[in-house]
């Protein structure tokens, strides 16, 4: 929602006074306890000192309009056409006067795109920018007791000046220090997520985060459109076994037997301990017609404790 519809709302009724006696405290807290996040010496050094994405298009949001309003920005930016008011009924619950966070990341991926969390600090945040992804961010702009929610886009810094610059509300460039903008952040826990291309997996996210959200897009789009989203996870990070392991089930359900075998292979390699993935190694392996080989994968399956072993086993017994 907007800064000023919130405002307007904080006029009315008999609390009047209290919330704005709040508002005016929280304000005074940012100013007088709030301190500046400091940086990692990495961020400082090899950062560009400025970097601001002007391309982002600017949309103004209505009332209660900041979710909608921001993802029509970084999809705009994404080269996907679509409009604030068509995302409206998809991402918009009135009942919360407002769009919750699953929301906002389940809109993105039915508009063909990723949706990747991002780890919950300003370095973080500023690397991706500087990578070229604005980064949508929920803030609390009031106190606890009076939560006033807002989404907004990152979509520029200055590391000298310590300031951020975000398409904000009715503000299309936005500048406030990193201390201002941390507080705010802070009380969604430092929620915010990039937009990114199918194919296309950004530095910066952790292996179990990029994973969830490529699984989340498989099940909306199905494995022939996730699989370059597979392959460039397993690029980003090749020391991952779940990574290899998600791209053997993929491949595996393509039909793509062999390169699922070498997934699985490069998987259990990694990680011995992954009791699916030698299970799933041992049915592309019977698939092969490598019978032996099977049921050795499918003997490390039953040895590890887990789900797996029961399938495992009457896979085992059905080669007696």
């Amino acid at each position: 929602m907007s800064i000023r519809s919130r405002a307007k709302r904080l006029l009315i009724g008999h609390r009047q006074n209290a919330r704005l006696a709040g508002v005016l405290v929280f304000a005074l807290a940012l100013t007088g306890c709030a301190r500046t996040p400091v940086l990692l010496d990495a961020t400082e050094q090899t950062l560009p000192a400025r970097m601001e994405l002007e391309a982002v298009p600017f949309v103004a949001q209505d009332d209660y309009q900041c979710g909608p309003a921001t993802l029509a920005m970084v999809l705009n930016y994404q080269g996907v056409e679509v409009s604030e008011e068509a995302l409206i009924p998809q991402v918009f619950l009135p009942g919360r006067e407002g769009s919750v966070q699953p929301e906002m990341l389940a809109t993105v991926r039915r508009q063909g795109q990723l949706a990747f969390p991002i780890r919950s600090t300003l370095d973080h945040l500023l690397g991706h920018v500087a990578d070229g992804y604005p980064v949508v961010v929920l803030q609390n702009l009031s106190l606890p007791l009076y939560p006033m929610w807002h989404y907004a886009v990152a979509i520029g810094y200055d590391l000298p000046a310590s300031t951020l610059v975000l398409r904000s509300g009715e503000i299309e460039r936005h500048s406030l220090s990193f201390r201002r903008f941390d507080a705010t952040w802070a009380r969604s826990r430092r929620w915010g997520f990039i937009v990114a291309e199918p194919g296309v997996v950004p530095a910066g996210l952790s292996p179990r985060t990029a994973t969830e959200a490529i699984s989340a897009f498989e099940r909306q789009h199905g494995a022939s459109a996730t699989l370059s989203s597979w392959e460039a996870l397993t690029e980003r990070f090749p020391n991952d076994a779940v990574a290899h392991f998600a791209l053997g089930n993929t491949l595996g359900s393509l039909g793509q037997t062999q390169r699922a075998r070498e997934a699985f292979e490069t998987a259990t390699t990694l990680d011995p301990r992954l009791g699916a993935a030698w299970l799933n190694l041992g049915i592309v392996l019977i698939q092969l017609g490598e019978t032996e080989a099977a049921g050795e994968a499918l003997a490390q399956a039953r040895d590890l404790d887990g789900p797996w072993q029961e399938r495992a086993i009457e896979l085992l017994d059905a080669r007696q």
